[in-house]
């Protein structure tokens, strides 16, 4: 699995990593362009990243969620780090299936304008008056969409915090807010920006500076 690591001390492991996941067409370089580890050198912050990139057949492609578990986050975890996942866009949309699917696996998720499934299901949540009233039914192996609302749906308490980030303009905003409504209203921050890099750097730079630091 490809990746790059951004260590905040080279010759010391942080108490806390984040792994990162692209959106769809992008990759971990960009990540790394767009300013997100030099936000961390900024101020000094005491966190790992690792950026990766997805290597997908499909949206249903599991394999690369479970080689990220082999290869990443358990050594991560066995090594004592706390570990947090991050996505952007379709990056979001498997951070939380992997949330999903292993829970005790993660200490947080930032979650920037992440897909969160077609306007046909995210219509049947709205059309439910939202998470809370909705009623997944029964899954099919295959609807991954179906199963991470399943799992927001089903977050409690002492579910690991879930920050969300999104642009007002951005094209997936109205499926966004209906996770927004699920969350605490501290989880959420919105602001003027579209489905792209510049609104994902400033929100960011905000969540380091509002909820890392």
């Amino acid at each position: 699995m490809r990746s790059i690591i951004q260590s905040a001390n080279p010759s010391v492991a942080a108490a806390t990593r984040m792994i990162w996941l692209p959106g769809a067409n992008t990759s971990a370089q960009e990540i790394l362009d767009a300013g997100f580890s030099r936000a961390l050198d900024s101020r000094r912050l005491s966190l790992d990243l690792t950026l990766l990139d997805l290597e997908l057949e499909h949206v249903g492609d599991r394999r690369p969620l479970e080689r990220l578990r082999s290869e990443i986050v358990s050594p991560a975890r066995a090594a004592g780090a706390a570990v947090w996942l991050a996505g952007i866009s379709l990056g979001g949309f498997f951070a939380l299936l992997y949330a999903a699917s292993h829970p005790e696996d993660i200490d947080g998720l930032v979650l920037l304008a992440p897909y969160l499934g077609n306007r046909m299901l995210t219509a049947e949540i709205a059309g439910a008056r939202g998470v809370a009233e909705w009623r997944p039914g029964e899954l099919a192996e295959t609807d991954e969409e179906r199963r991470i609302w399943r799992y927001i749906k089903t977050r409690c308490s002492e579910s690991p915090p879930l920050y969300l980030g999104f642009g007002r303009e951005d094209r997936f905003a109205a499926a966004h807010r209906l996770l927004a409504e699920a969350l605490p209203a501290d989880s959420v921050e919105v602001i003027d920006g579209g489905h792209d890099w510049r609104t994902w750097s400033r929100l960011w730079e905000n969540f380091l500076d509002s909820r890392f630091i």
